[in-house]
């Protein structure tokens, strides 16, 4: 189970709600992969639905758990590290505020602005807010909407379980002579969607990425079937 990672981002533009969304893709994803394999490989061993069904939750829970854990741990090293920078910032300006004004404006400089455009620039933004002015043009961030480790753990596990939800609700309601076949057919399906959004927003070939994401699930629930099958005439399951 992959946690989607850190967002980079330049907060409150369309490309960080992309970004954001692109993630929460993934870790559904990452929720339809994972489970399905469980309960297909648990199906292949045994018709027993209760242990299907406690697998399929044990595995939605501990999956959850786990990618909001990693997110939590990633996002907070993420916010850590900016949090450092902007401190280094605060205390280079309170240190040495005129050799920052014209850092600043240097770096308008190199945007395209003439000098003393962008030397009125980045004086008129200091005067309003000089840790915002460099933060943004220097550090790429935004002081006042780091990216929150709850808020990002807590999305995580709610893309996971939804995606895990899929396979689950398949396989616990059809027939026990169908339940495999049309959790196969509805995980792949929705792996193409997913495929297919997350190669739309990452702006790639939706039609590789669909193949490409829809053959590795059939493949990966190939396996753990042929696993379930195997232990199952094994044990007697």
């Amino acid at each position: 189970m992959s946690a989607a990672g850190p967002v980079h981002h330049e907060p409150g533009s369309m490309a960080a709600r992309l970004n954001w969304l692109r993630a929460g893709v993934l870790g559904a994803n990452d929720g339809i992969v994972s489970t399905a394999g469980l309960v297909v490989g648990v199906a292949g061993a045994t018709s027993s639905r209760s242990a299907i069904l406690t697998a399929g939750v044990a595995g939605l829970v501990a999956g959850a758990v786990s990618m909001a854990l990693g997110e939590y741990v990633s996002v907070s090293s993420q916010r850590d590290s900016e949090s450092a920078q902007l401190d280094q910032e605060r205390a280079e300006l309170a240190a040495t505020p005129d050799e920052e004004l014209a850092e600043l404006a240097l770096l308008y400089e190199a945007k395209g602005l003439r000098p003393d455009t962008a030397r009125e620039v980045a004086t008129q933004l200091t005067a309003h807010d000089a840790l915002g002015a460099h933060a943004e043009v220097e550090l790429h961030l935004d002081p006042e909407a780091l990216t929150n480790p709850w808020h990002a753990a807590g999305a995580s596990a709610l893309a996971f379980t939804l995606g895990a939800l899929l396979p689950l609700a398949a396989m616990l309601l059809a027939t026990p002579a169908t339940r495999v076949a049309v959790t196969v057919v509805a995980v792949l399906v929705a792996l193409g969607a997913t495929g297919a959004l997350s190669a739309r927003l990452g702006r790639s070939r939706v039609r590789v990425a669909v193949a490409r994401v829809v053959l590795g699930g059939a493949l990966g629930l190939a396996l753990t079937y042929g696993v379930g099958r195997l232990f199952g005439v094994a044990f007697g399951g």
